[in-house]
């Protein structure tokens, strides 16, 4: 895709401003790249010229600068994960450790944070704190004080230490394997401490869990990786903005400090945004694994799409999400078992159940990442059809968003031309004659005639 950007859309726009702030050096820092996808989209015209505007008062001149990237990368464009005041509010990092559980189809998953990043729990035993698990416990959690010192030898500190994740696969018989009989870690066959860290600090560290030897594959240990450097630029990014804002309001603030903390943020944002991105990638990839399917498919869809967006001159922003939204419209499939993909025999009632629901879980994963919201649609209704009959509201024609169409057909098309399990691939002859006697009942119309014209 990114090929097909326009020149100038290469160019973050604080880069393309006509006018930047006279001798100063940090000006190009501040004009790195943010994003096509997740951030340059969320600048809007109105703050390019903010910004471009010569300004007498520099020490004004970055503190808007600064409020305005503040004001666009708020907890409503980022992932809220810190700041808790009480361990009441650390629950979520529960509900991040069961979706994990869940993705990876593994037993256990916990998640310790440094003590400098748990500030609502006033633990003070241990350097590196439990602050969320995929078990169930009957008391308070935080009341057992689970944890390590930075100093223990455990593997949860060498991975925080080193920044290399560590692997395990016969805990049975390591005899360095520090067990916490609270975390059932006595059953713990295969371990993986990953840690949560960025360019600018170390936060903490993921840690999951099999009771039997089965190893994680390596799509979903590349998953797990992005995963934890998400969480930890996010947090990162997180504490920098506070920071910020109240450097802003100092009264004896100065001109460095305030582009120091310009270069560190737009550091940070340039980075969430390029973990943002592949951790996209990596999901459509653990997909793909978990499907067993082949030559990337996913990749495969959302090339198509993007290809049908270009020829009907869809705006940069539209293909982008179009774009995700394709690669990651069958993340459901992540939270089902790999035997039901690699069956060859007749799917019974249940399995064809739990496949026709899958994108409704999947939705409710992208649901609760928050920066990825704005491709909830497109996945929700890609299994509409144009007659109004297909799931799950049963919408009608131009009802249906016009980026659900586009996946759709892409879907569609490309499925018939991929080999599966339980068939050969079609030619694209044979697949083009098949979407064309759909047209107007699965399909819009206008789209199959984009369609044939692409691969005729």
């Amino acid at each position: 895709m990114a090929e097909e950007k326009k020149e100038n859309k290469n160019v973050s726009v604080f880069a393309r401003s006509e006018i930047s702030l006279e001798s100063d050096p940090l000006e190009e820092i501040f004009a790195l790249n943010l994003g096509d996808f997740i951030s340059e989209h969320l600048i809007s015209d109105e703050l390019v010229q903010k910004i471009s505007k010569s300004s007498i008062d520099k020490l004004e001149s970055l503190k808007k600068q600064l409020k305005e990237l503040i004001s666009i990368y708020s907890i409503d464009n980022t992932l809220k994960i810190l700041g808790f005041s009480s361990k009441e509010d650390y629950v979520i990092y529960n509900a991040i450790a069961k979706t994990i559980k869940q993705m990876l189809e593994i037993n256990a998953c916990h998640v310790f944070l440094s003590k400098e990043n748990a500030m609502g729990l006033k633990n003070t035993k241990h350097d590196l704190l439990l602050v969320g698990s995929s078990l169930s416990f009957n008391d308070d959690i935080y009341e057992a004080e689970i944890g390590y010192n930075y100093d223990d030898n455990s593997y949860v500190s060498q991975a925080f230490n080193t920044k290399k994740s560590v692997e395990i696969k016969d805990c049975g018989n390591d005899d360095n394997f520090k067990q916490i009989l609270l975390l059932n870690e006595d059953k713990v066959k295969y371990y993986l401490a990953v840690p949560m860290f960025n360019n600018m600090e170390k936060v903490g560290v993921i840690v999951v869990e099999n009771y039997k030897n089965k190893d994680l594959s390596e799509e979903f240990i590349d998953l797990l990786s992005v995963t934890a450097r998400l969480f930890a630029t996010s947090m990162s990014l997180e504490k920098l903005t506070e920071e910020t804002d109240r450097l802003i309001n100092k009264k004896d603030v100065t001109v460095s400090q305030l582009q120091n903390n310009r270069a560190e943020l737009t550091a940070l944002i340039g980075d969430l945004s390029s973990e943002q991105q592949w951790f996209v990638e990596d999901l459509a990839v653990a997909v793909d694994s978990k499907s067993n399917f082949k030559n990337n498919y996913s990749h495969q869809v959302a090339d198509l799409a993007n290809e049908i967006s270009t020829a009907l001159a869809l705006n940069e922003k539209t293909k982008d999400l179009i774009y995700y939204a394709a690669l990651l419209r069958n993340i459901g499939k992540i939270t089902l078992p790999e035997e039901l993909f690699n069956k060859k025999e007749k799917l019974s009632k249940e399995d064809w159940e739990k496949l026709q629901n899958h994108p409704n879980v999947g939705v409710s994963i992208l649901m609760s990442i928050n920066f990825l919201s704005e491709v909830v649609p497109y996945i929700n209704y890609h299994k509409e059809r144009w007659d109004g009959k297909g799931e799950p509201e049963g919408l009608k024609g131009q009802s249906i968003p016009l980026g659900s169409r586009i996946i759709a057909l892409a879907d569609a098309y490309s499925a018939m031309i991929s080999d599966r399990t339980y068939r050969q691939a079609m030619s694209k002859e044979k697949a083009l004659e098949i979407i064309k006697s759909e047209s107007e009942s699965k399909w819009d119309p206008e789209l199959v005639d984009v369609l044939v014209n692409l691969k005729s």
